[in-house]
């Protein structure tokens, strides 16, 4: 139990050492971007750090599989040099139950990270755009979606509409029972507008089956205006910027994952992306093991063998091949030419298996 213990605080001292080393990186590389981005709104070394903060969390989360990698060589090439290796396989321990230890930690470090780090990048990120959208006096996202329905957001030299539609194709460009309220400059609503189906075309909602209400009047109802159309009513919306208001999956919480894929889909909206980044942070902790596997099978042995800087660079490019498989399956994943699961389980999976037949060779073979 004493062994277990040192070796897990050993693992994480090395883990989290190198997780600060590239948060420092990141925070450097970064305050030098916010700076030359937003040089025109006058941020000053503090604004640029407090920008970097809400941005590096993000960075830094996608790479925690290359950050666990780096980790788990730095700790086992620590315990190689300090014979400490030797002494436990000397005391009647395999290097397989010796693994279990960091391993374990691993999968911990994952679950932990999809359960606390993930919510925590989500919500600086949110943040982030919001502020970047301050300092570049850019609109902010002109879509929403919940479980009213999907909400879209245009202007005009007149004002705001705020438009809400029970369900939509998969691009957003049609939508079906529609209204569309209208706001003057004041914010006041003038006009309310219900259709059967909206269409965008170039310039304008191209509506259907309308029935039109003038909110500045006594009594709106009694002179409202019915009409099977279609009539056309100006946007400065394109497809282009409704898709781009969808953002990332990894602006949405893990815990929030399921109801908002559910909302999508009843919006009318595909969620593939978003099932599969689901599937993805279920799959982070084998992920995680998988790294210290392929870092064991390269670099826990003595340094006596010789070979060891050929064997950290082997390691590193097996890390990043994994990596590197993991954000092609997901690309694949997207588009739909592979299922969910498989581009999400697959490549953590492999690296599993080839890792474990890698180790048995050198423990047992």
């Amino acid at each position: 139990m004493t062994l277990n213990l040192y070796i897990a605080r050993r693992f994480l001292g090395t883990v989290g050492k190198v997780f600060l080393v590239f948060f420092a990186i990141l925070m450097l590389i970064d305050m030098i971007e916010q700076l030359r981005r937003f040089s025109d709104a006058g941020i000053g070394l503090t604004g640029a750090a407090e920008l970097s903060l809400l941005s590096v969390p993000e960075t830094l989360y996608r790479i925690l599989p290359l950050i666990m990698v780096m980790g788990a060589i730095a700790n086992f090439l620590g315990l190689a040099r300090s014979s400490e290796l030797v002494v436990v396989r000397a005391a009647g321990r395999s290097g397989l139950h010796f693994l279990m230890t960091p391993l374990l930690v691993s999968v911990a470090l994952g679950l932990l990270a999809v359960a606390f780090f993930n919510p925590l990048v989500a919500a600086t990120s949110k943040a982030y755009d919001d502020r970047r959208s301050e300092l570049s006096h850019g609109g902010r996202s002109v879509l929403s979606v919940a479980d009213t329905g999907l909400w879209l957001r245009q202007g005009s030299e007149d004002g705001q509409t705020v438009i809400q539609a029970a369900r939509s194709n998969l691009d957003g460009t049609e939508l079906f029972g529609v209204t569309f309220i209208g706001f003057d400059l004041n914010g006041t609503p003038g006009t309310r507008i219900e259709a059967e189906t909206a269409r965008l075309v170039e310039g304008a909602w191209e509506l259907t089956g309308t029935k039109t209400w003038d909110l500045t009047l006594p009594n709106p109802e009694l002179l409202a205006v019915v009409d099977p159309g279609p009539i056309a009513l100006p946007s400065d919306l394109t497809p282009e910027r409704i898709r781009d208001s969808f953002g990332t999956p990894s602006a949405i919480a893990f815990w929030d994952l399921p109801g908002y894929i559910a909302d999508l889909e009843r919006a009318g909206f595909s969620a593939q992306s978003y099932r599969l980044w689901y599937q993805m942070e279920l799959a982070l902790p084998l992920l995680m093991a998988a790294m210290v596997l392929v870092a064991a099978g390269f670099t826990m042995r003595h340094v006596r063998f010789g070979g060891t800087g050929r064997m950290v660079l082997f390691a590193l490019l097996a890390g990043f091949g994994f990596y590197f498989l993991r954000n092609f399956a997901q690309a694949l994943g997207d588009s739909g030419q592979i299922p969910v699961l498989l581009a999400a389980w697959s490549p953590p999976v492999a690296a599993v298996m080839l890792s474990l037949g890698l180790l048995l060779h050198l423990e047992d073979g």
